[in-house]
């Protein structure tokens, strides 16, 4: 059963691309037509105009994703690499590394939540095993 799934996900896949494709361009398509004229006065769209909007705006707003906020944010695996970093470096270093660091980015750091500032538990934090084999 396993190795028909793994061989029918190649047709699988793109007929189920198409038919998201196409069930989010008839929605665009719904809502445009339905709304757009009445409060901003513009015409009505095609079924086709549709799925370019929405394929424009995937390209210039993004494809989705975890992140926080606007650009998403660190990501959990860039923190364990600057911990490590961080780690391995001689106090010297740290102390001019901290220095750089809120001198360049020291104003974005309670955005995030965890802020970047806390030295104390960055130095302390141990880097997870990562999972992915990366």
């Amino acid at each position: 059963m396993r190795r028909i799934f793994f061989k029918g996900r190649f047709i699988f896949m793109p007929l189920a691309a198409a038919a998201i494709l196409t069930l989010v361009s008839y929605v665009v398509m719904q809502l445009w037509n339905n709304l757009l004229p009445v409060i901003l006065h513009v015409g009505t769209i095609t079924f086709w105009q549709a799925m370019g909007i929405f394929i424009l705006c995937k390209i210039l707003f993004g494809f989705g994703g975890r992140g926080r906020g606007w650009g998403g944010g660190p990501k959990p695996w860039m923190r364990q690499r600057m911990v490590e970093k961080f780690n391995q470096m001689s106090p010297e270093q740290k102390e001019k590394f901290k220095q750089k660091w809120n001198e360049k980015c020291g104003h974005f750091g309670h955005r995030h939540g965890r802020g970047f500032g806390d030295w104390e538990s960055f130095a302390t934090e141990k880097p997870a095993a990562n999972e992915e084999g990366d």
